[in-house]
């Protein structure tokens, strides 16, 4: 390691003042300091407020990993617009056999009728397809503070003297979900927040003490994905394709042959089947153009940027270059095509092809209906 380069006194993570999103930022004037520490290590100390940081893959599973060396809780929180974006594969590999709480964040997004019992009974049968079967399952909106008291509950119930390990992809709302857990921790008597390096990595978790319990809330960063649509936008279309209330469906019936375009980020083309009902959820700001497929290719070239967006210009062309993912659906129960990062369309029972284009390297994936 370079001689000259500074190390956040707080979380270990090397200091560096050009991105803000990643590990280790703060101003330059703090680095002149005898004990500098890195932004987030200042907000938990004189803010208690812990603030989101994402890293690569590779840096992730090696912090992630030395879970499984440990006695602990682990929080797992998922995105509940985008569950399969969200995921961790491999999880148990990282994590060993500790038990697992699943946290679903932004349940304030999903239509207002929901079932969020439903919802719950899918989570719990797709995480253990997945090899997890978790301790508990918790909806909440972090955001608005909704349910968050069902976490503590289960962290109060299961954590048994372990620390409680938070993890999540970039994105998820996990900071603010400790925050919020921060807070409801804090109601006994004052939170006494310290951060200390995780031994045995370079970049850190942050421990967070809690006065009155005998474990720690153990903050772990955000891992970078690449998969997700709402990875790949600029920020000011971010907030195009990111819901930000609860989504209205919107319902298309659709002859063969016919054609939508979500914003210009997805094109769906209903190829063959009979006449029948298409449900998009997608944030209700995002457009949505229906047109013949014929005539698909042409307005496109002409709209893409205007009529169709996002993307924008600031967006770059790598999103404009499209891969056909081609889905045949069977009659039977209702089932999700997923956009990664972006959201989804129900076919409702009926059989049909449909091809579906997205940028380069956006998961696409068909699973039973969530709602």
């Amino acid at each position: 390691m370079d001689p000259a380069l500074k190390i956040c006194t707080g979380c270990g993570a090397p200091l560096q003042t050009e991105h803000p999103e990643r590990p280790g930022y703060t101003v330059a004037s703090a680095l002149e300091r005898e004990h500098p520490v890195c932004r987030r290590c200042f907000r938990i100390k004189h803010y208690n407020e812990v603030a989101p940081v994402a890293i690569h893959d590779d840096e992730f599973i090696r912090i992630v990993s030395e879970i499984s060396t440990k006695r602990a809780l682990v929080v797992k929180v998922v995105d509940l617009f985008d569950f399969s974006g969200s995921w961790i594969d491999n999880l148990r590999r990282y994590i060993g056999n500790n038990p697992v709480l699943l946290v679903a964040n932004k349940v304030d997004v999903l239509p207002k009728q929901t079932n969020l019992d439903k919802v719950e009974q899918w989570l719990r049968k797709e995480v253990e397809k997945k090899g997890v079967l978790p301790e508990g399952i918790a909806l909440v909106s972090a955001s608005k503070g909704h349910r968050v008291e069902q976490v503590k509950t289960f962290i109060e119930r299961y954590a048994n003297e372990r620390d409680v390990y938070v993890i999540g992809t970039a994105n998820v709302g996990k900071s603010t979900l400790i925050n919020r857990l921060i807070q409801m921790f804090g109601e006994t008597g004052n939170v006494e927040l310290t951060t200390s390096r995780y031994p045995g990595t370079t970049l850190s978790t942050v421990q967070l003490a809690i006065p009155n319990y005998k474990h720690m809330i153990v903050d772990t960063p955000g891992i970078l994905t690449t998969h997700r649509l709402s990875d790949l936008v600029c920020p000011n279309c971010l907030k195009q394709i990111v819901p930000d209330r609860a989504i209205n469906p919107r319902v298309y019936q659709l002859n063969s042959g016919q054609t939508l375009f979500v914003g210009g980020l997805a094109r769906f083309d209903f190829v063959s089947g009979e006449r029948q009902p298409f449900v998009c959820y997608f944030a209700n700001q995002l457009g949505i153009h229906r047109t013949k497929l014929e005539n698909a290719d042409a307005l496109y070239e002409r709209h893409i940027g205007g009529l169709l967006t996002p993307p924008c210009a600031d967006c770059g062309d790598h999103l404009r270059d499209l891969a056909t993912h081609k889905l045949k659906i069977k009659q039977g129960p209702n089932v999700d095509i997923v956009i990664s990062g972006l959201g989804w369309i129900s076919v409702r029972g009926h059989a049909c092809e449909v091809h579906l284009r997205v940028p380069s390297g956006v998961d696409v994936s068909v699973r039973r209906a969530i709602i």
